[in-house]
C-alpha cells in the first residue's frame, strides 16, 4: 500500500472521490408519483464532489429555491477503476455502499424540464449530496434486499425496498461504465423510492438502511 492509498481510505470516499453519478427514475412508484414515463434506459446526471455533505455538516438550501425535496438513495461506492465492464463482472468493482440523499430543488427542476434544460441547478448545488458512514461490501451480500427509510422531524416520509429497482445495480454499473470511466472512490446513486417531499430551514432529516446504518442532518440556509 503506497502513501497515496494509505491517505485515501475508501471509508472516507467523500473526501477524495471525484465523481457522483446519479440515476433518475429507477423505482416505478416514484416514476408514477412524478407523473414521468418509465424509460428503457436509466436517466443519468452528475453532481460535483463539492455536493458531498458528510454527517455533522448541514444540508444547504440554495437561495434560489422555494421547494427543496429529499430523495433517499442507496449509493454504490466503486472499489476500483471501471471502464465498459460487462454486467456479469460489475459487482467485482464495488467497494461498498453508503446511504445518500439527492437533495433536489423541485421548483427549479420543473422549470428545467419545461425548457428542456439540464437539471444542474436543481440537483448539483453545494451540499446537495448528504452521505452516511461507509458500509463495506462484506456487510451487504445482496444490495437488492435492503430496506431504506427517511423521517423528517420524526415523521416517516420515505420507505422503500431496493428489490423494487427497475434497473439492477450490476446493470447500472455496466451501463454507466460504458459512458463514464468510473474510478476508485466514485459513487453511483441508484434512484429514489416514492415519498419524496419538501423540507424547510431547521428541519431535521433522519434516514437509514434498516439494520445497517443511519444518519441525521439539519437543513440550513447558507450565509451568502
Amino acid at each position: 500500500m503506497g502513501i497515496m492509498a494509505a491517505s485515501r481510505p475508501l471509508s472516507r470516499f467523500w473526501e477524495w472521490g471525484k465523481n457522483i453519478v446519479c440515476v433518475g427514475r429507477n423505482y416505478a412508484d416514484h416514476v408514477r408519483e412524478m407523473r414521468s414515463a418509465v424509460l428503457s434506459e436509466p436517466v443519468l446526471f452528475l453532481k460535483p464532489s463539492t455536493a458531498y455533505a458528510p454527517e455533522g455538516s448541514p444540508i444547504l438550501m440554495p437561495a434560489y429555491t422555494r421547494n427543496l425535496h429529499h430523495e433517499l438513495e442507496l449509493g454504490v461506492v466503486m472499489g476500483k477503476r471501471c471502464r465498459a465492464v460487462p454486467e456479469a463482472a460489475a459487482m467485482d468493482y464495488v467497494g461498498g455502499y453508503a446511504l445518500c440523499l439527492d437533495m433536489t430543488a423541485r421548483d427549479v427542476q420543473d422549470e428545467c424540464k419545461k425548457k428542456g434544460l439540464p437539471w444542474t441547478l436543481a440537483k448539483s448545488f453545494t451540499a446537495s449530496c448528504p452521505v452516511s458512514a461507509f458500509v463495506p461490501k462484506e456487510k451487504i451480500p445482496d444490495p437488492h434486499k435492503l430496506k431504506l427509510w427517511l423521517k423528517v422531524n420524526g415523521e416517516l416520509r420515505q420507505e422503500g425496498e431496493t428489490a423494487s429497482m427497475i434497473f439492477s445495480i450490476p446493470y447500472i454499473i455496466s451501463y454507466v461504465s460504458k459512458i463514464i470511466t468510473l474510478e476508485e472512490g466514485d459513487i453511483i446513486l441508484t434512484g429514489t423510492p416514492k415519498g419524496v417531499g419538501p423540507v424547510k430551514e431547521n428541519d431535521e432529516i433522519e434516514a437509514g438502511i434498516h439494520g445497517l446504518v443511519s444518519m441525521r442532518f439539519k437543513v440550513e440556509k447558507p450565509e451568502y
